[in-house]
């Protein structure tokens, strides 16, 4: 016979069980001796059919762990355009004689040229914002030039670094450091060694890394910081380092070093840390964007390209002339026309960066300029448009402003009828004032005819005027002023358009 398992003879339970359980019942009831042998039996059954149960719970299936699935790269792909937080200062992002500049900025534009996408930059000077927008999903990754630390590794994950930098102590020169006779002189002045920083007050961005920094500086010198975190980024807290303001920053030293250019009251040679990794980040988990940005960098980052960008903000000290007018860190403008296209823009309801994003297209800002069609002044009119609104070589930017304006006035009321949306409509207005209104009507019957909309710019009308340099498109029968070189219109709008943006993130 057999040895069964108890499982396995409970699988056989039902009839044959009970009629086994009742001959063993009647047999020992035969004799009063074997009563306590009757209640063994009964807790044998009771058990037997608990057994069965648990058994049978046992053999179901598994359900297997849900698997999270990362989609962040894909992500960007489908949407087209890489979504990137940055902070507006003298080295990450800012405007620079019209024209959009930082070294986080040329880093992401490379990047999402190399990814094949466009590049939205949300502005934020704020960690914590930039952690929370982050988390959210509203944007894709954090390049503000973030330190990688214990701390921050816990919330996000990091992609390789792109440069390393260490943390050094801003503090202002004597009075009268210019006049003292040597170097000796002036180091007498300044705090030289960290363990000096005892019972010293010293300011900091609120949840900046050089928080964590000067508290294990508190544990190795065995005495107290008073660390104050300061609602401020840190080139506002240089700032008020070299005013007199206060006594003591902290920041890193390829920041310091910018900002000592233009506030030379400041040193910032005493080093407080080891080097540390400077790098991107990304949402926990985004495995598949952080390895292809890091497949990029560890390209990117052994090249020329990036030895040149690097070197442009940080090494260069007249790389691009900070102190320039119009810088927009220090002077909040674009150029020297704001006040004037501030003015003259509510004539075609125009918010006044947008004409200052054309005029920059057109001329870089120079009134003197001149192409070799014959187009001239700030608006770049041809001589042809030119006459039309009474403008000559002779007339003075102001009037060259005002009669671009007038032609954009014009074309706009063309459209008018046919584009309700103004913001659409602006779109087939900057067309139209590159190439000319025709060429721009001729697609859009090229969009009708082919199921696309013709009141609609991005991917419908501004494809047809792309390609109305291929004999298909500029020979077909819809098209009355043949060969057009549509890439240029077509990069004018989205050159215009980009800059625009950039002017709304940092000019008010």
């Amino acid at each position: 016979m057999p040895i069964l398992r108890p499982g396995a003879f409970l699988k056989r339970a039902g009839s044959y069980t009970l009629i086994n359980f009742f001959y063993f019942y009647h047999q020992l009831k035969k004799t009063e001796q074997m009563k306590h042998k009757i209640i063994f039996v009964f807790a044998m059954f009771a058990l037997f059919v608990l057994q069965s149960c648990d058994t049978t719970n046992k053999e179901e299936v598994e359900v297997p762990e849900k698997q999270i699935v990362d989609n962040s790269l894909s992500q960007v792909l489908e949407r087209g355009t890489l979504v990137a937080t940055t902070d507006y200062n003298s080295t990450n992002y800012f405007i620079y004689r019209g024209g959009p500049a930082g070294y986080q900025y040329e880093l992401l534009k490379i990047y999402a040229k190399h990814l094949g996408v466009g590049l939205e930059i949300v502005v934020n000077n704020s960690i914590d914002t930039a952690f929370e927008d982050l988390q959210s999903g509203k944007v894709d990754l954090i390049a503000m030039g973030l330190t990688v630390t214990g701390q921050r590794n816990q919330v996000v994950d990091f992609t390789l670094p792109m440069t390393q930098t260490r943390q050094v102590l801003v503090q202002r020169k004597p009075k009268n450091w210019r006049k003292m006779k040597t170097h000796d002189e002036v180091e007498s002045h300044l705090l030289r060694n960290p363990l000096a920083l005892a019972g010293k007050m010293v300011y900091v961005p609120i949840n900046s890394s050089y928080i964590e920094r000067l508290k294990n500086l508190q544990d190795e010198i065995g005495d107290s910081i008073l660390i104050v975190e300061f609602p401020r980024d840190s080139e506002k807290l240089i700032e008020m380092v070299a005013n007199g303001e206060i006594e003591f920053t902290v920041c890193d030293e390829h920041i310091a070093k910018v900002n000592q250019k233009y506030n030379p009251e400041i040193d910032v040679a005493t080093p407080i840390s080891f080097p540390q990794n400077i790098a991107w980040a990304v949402n926990k988990g985004a495995d598949s964007l952080r390895n292809h940005i890091n497949g990029w960098l560890a390209d990117f980052n052994d090249g020329k390209i990036a030895r040149f960008t690097y070197n442009k903000y940080f090494v260069n000290p007249r790389s691009l002339q900070y102190a320039h007018k119009y810088y927009s860190v220090k002077s909040g403008k674009i150029s020297i026309w704001d006040d004037m296209l501030k003015e003259k823009s509510s004539s075609i309801g125009w918010d006044w960066r947008l004409l200052a994003s054309l005029v920059y297209q057109e001329s870089k800002f120079k009134p003197d300029a001149t192409s070799w069609m014959g187009a001239f002044g700030l608006m770049q009119l041809m001589p042809g448009t030119a006459e039309i609104y009474g403008l000559d070589t002779e007339a003075s930017p102001e009037e060259n402003i005002e009669a671009g304006i007038k032609h954009i006035k014009s074309l706009d009321a063309r459209f008018k009828d046919l584009i309700s949306d103004p913001e659409e409509r602006t779109k087939f207005v900057l067309a139209a004032y590159n190439v000319g209104i025709a060429h721009v009507f001729d697609a859009r019957r090229l969009a009708a005819k082919y199921n696309r909309d013709p009141d609609v710019w991005n991917d419908n009308v501004d494809f047809f005027l792309l390609n109305k340099s291929d004999p298909k498109y500029y020979n077909d029968s819809v098209v009355f002023y043949g060969y057009c070189r549509g890439e240029e219109p077509y990069n004018y709008v989205y050159d215009i358009l980009d800059r625009f943006e950039h002017y709304k993130n940092v000019i008010e």
